[in-house]
């Protein structure tokens, strides 16, 4: 399948900002599930400063904003050649080694929820792919799909015992779990497009395990599937921070607002 995506980001100021960095993660890379056609990103508000792998392979470009501006947009767009392998990406490659993939961090360190959560798997390590697809159809029965009920620093944990998140909050809650058993994972932000729409709500979030015999197999939560092609993989981490599509830094102290648009069609 060829996708076509167009994602806007513009951050707006109510005054002139002396110095802002923002650190983009939106340039997808060629894999077995997909290929990239053409890509790009142009910016109006400021320059890019320099391009570089991060130690998860993820292609990063720093942008600086334009000293004494007020508005920056930075837009991706391109076209990707899609395919359906169930979820299957394969085997392990890049500069980080594969145990790294078994370590919490602030967003997936679990807690009391999670550890009994876990805890229903055990014993189930024989069948690790099944035993990873009734832990993915757990979690979004226990955390109800609800937007603007948790944000970008709500834990795995919290999430968990709230009953409610998003995309982001699901693949947490998986990372946390799934790590508890042994399974190395990493988290995966990119572009899903859905079937009765062509402007998305938002980028996605999923994860990816290491299952033996098969290697990297991705696992969709919130939807209750593994990636088709309908998705477009753009970065991985160990939680969203690694992976996130725009943070940064600004000097100053006034209030940021910012508008998203994601376009996704055939």
């Amino acid at each position: 399948m060829r996708l076509q995506v167009h994602h806007v980001s513009e951050f707006a100021y109510p005054g002139s900002v002396p110095y802002a960095l923002h650190q983009a993660r939106l340039t997808p890379k060629n894999n077995a599930m997909q290929t990239i056609l053409d890509w790009s990103l142009t910016i109006s508000g400021g320059d890019t400063q320099a391009q570089f792998h991060d130690h998860h392979h993820n292609q990063v470009t720093l942008i600086s904003q334009h000293a004494g501006s007020s508005a920056i947009r930075i837009e991706a767009h391109g076209e990707v050649d899609t395919k359906d392998g169930a979820g299957v990406i394969g085997k392990h490659g890049g500069y980080s080694p594969l145990w790294l993939f078994l370590r919490q961090t602030p967003a997936t360190k679990p807690g009391k929820g999670v550890r009994a959560l876990a805890r229903k798997f055990n014993g189930k390590s024989g069948d690790t792919l099944g035993m990873l697809h009734d832990l993915s159809a757990t979690i979004v029965d226990v955390v109800d799909y609800q937007v603007n009920t948790t944000n970008v620093d709500t834990s795995a944990e919290e999430a968990l015992q709230g009953g409610q998140g998003v995309c982001q909050d699901h693949a947490h809650v998986f990372l946390s779990a799934a790590r508890l058993l042994e399974v190395p994972c990493r988290y995966v932000s990119g572009y899903l497009m859905m079937d009765d729409r062509v402007l998305q709500d938002a980028t996605h979030a999923w994860v990816e395990a290491h299952v033996p015999e098969l290697g990297w197999v991705g696992f969709d939560v919130s939807n209750r599937i593994s990636p088709d092609e309908r998705y477009v993989r753009v970065a991985t981490g160990l939680d969203y921070s690694d992976a996130a599509p725009l943070k940064g830094l600004r000097l100053g102290t006034q209030p940021e607002s910012l508008v998203v648009s994601v376009q996704v069609q055939q």
